[in-house]
């Protein structure tokens, strides 16, 4: 599993890197916000150039973990065919059996003892569990970040609320002074009274400084909310950025937790399975050196044939309970396969085709 650390090792080392790239665009848009805050003209500078490198490494990273995933189901597979070859006579075993049943069987019984299926399938298990929660840490991270752009976010809407219901009160003083300059100006050209035209002069001499000021205040006011409308755009791109990476992590954990649960049923049912069998054989040995032996070996031989009695009744008993459990288990990773397969369908098809190493994009 040499292999599986290397990529775990490069999978933790993606996510750090992708952590500082999310923390880096929150960032700006905290520090945006901040400005406008104060009053200082702000600098959004969250390119779309920025946003494309995040997708594209967060990609990447979500790509080798998927390949991770595939890989443990792999080993899972090979559980079965491991099982298997345990319960065969290996060669030497056999050669050993042409001489000696009983010393071909002590070894395979030795062997099947010191057989590290067990060891394999927590460190299997403890894979699942360090990539889970490399998943949930990285998951946790945007939640946060998240949590964050949509504080500073609700606070940008309300804040551009405001500035365009003031734009609106300016442009509708602007409009009002329309009027009143029109008519100033019909009553300065008509009046022949230098008195009146003096002071009709200078009641539109007052409008002008007005509806220039209300014209100053408009172009502030409308600067104002087109800044706070690009943040609010920006800020919602990156919500849905975020919540789109969430979602992934989602299915990876859901997948990675639905297998391991699906492991330890089929290590158990594999364990019962080649335990039965091993029960068996003994008993039916003891049967067959039963009939040469005297009464104390004979009642040795009924205990154990008690017992093993017992040990398949248990088992019959318990095997509606185990059928019902796997059948949950298996529906449920049916489901997160579904889930998995469907979002990840590219990476699939390369494990499937083993197409590795021909720069196809993922």
């Amino acid at each position: 599993m040499a292999d599986f650390d290397a990529q775990i090792r490069e999978s933790q080392a993606q996510v750090q890197a992708a952590q500082a790239k999310i923390g880096e665009i929150t960032s700006r848009i905290e520090a945006v916000r901040s400005q406008m805050a104060t009053g200082t003209a702000p600098s959004l500078d969250i390119e779309n150039a920025t946003l494309q490198d995040v997708r594209q490494h967060t990609e990447a990273m979500n790509a080798n973990i998927a390949e991770l995933i595939m890989g443990l189901d792999d080993v899972t597979d090979s559980f079965s065919k491991d099982f298997q070859e345990m319960r065969r006579k290996t060669g030497w075993e056999s050669l050993v059996g042409i001489f000696s049943d009983a010393r071909a069987e002590a070894m395979r019984q030795e062997r099947m003892r010191a057989a590290t299926i067990d060891d394999k399938l927590q460190d299997l298990i403890a894979k699942s569990d360090v990539i889970v929660k490399l998943l949930e840490g990285q998951l946790a991270m945007l939640e946060e970040q998240k949590a964050k752009v949509e504080g500073n976010l609700a606070s940008t809407l309300a804040e551009r609320e405001s500035v365009v219901a003031d734009l609106e009160a300016v442009r509708a003083e602007i409009a009002a002074l329309d009027p009143q300059v029109i008519a100033l100006e019909n009553r300065i050209a008509s009046t022949t009274d230098a008195g009146d035209r003096t002071r009709a002069e200078t009641d539109l001499a007052a409008l002008n400084t007005r509806s220039n000021a209300l014209v100053r205040d408009e172009q502030v006011k409308l600067a104002k909310s087109q800044t706070l409308e690009r943040y609010i755009e920006a800020g919602k791109t990156w919500i849905d950025s975020l919540q789109n990476q969430a979602a992934t992590q989602m299915v990876l954990i859901n997948k990675l937790q639905t297998d391991t649960r699906q492991r330890v049923v089929l290590y158990d049912a594999l364990s019962k399975s080649l335990k039965t069998a091993q029960q068996q054989d003994v008993a039916h040995r003891i049967n067959e050196i039963g009939v040469r032996t005297d009464q104390e070996a004979q009642t040795a031989m009924a205990g154990i044939g008690a017992a093993t009695n017992a040990r398949m009744a248990d088992m019959l008993e318990a095997h509606e309970d185990q059928m019902v459990f796997s059948k949950e288990v298996l529906e449920a990773k049916a489901r997160a396969d579904e889930r998995f397969m469907r979002r990840f369908a590219a990476i699939v098809e390369k494990h499937d085709k083993g197409v590795y190493g021909e720069n196809a994009k993922v």
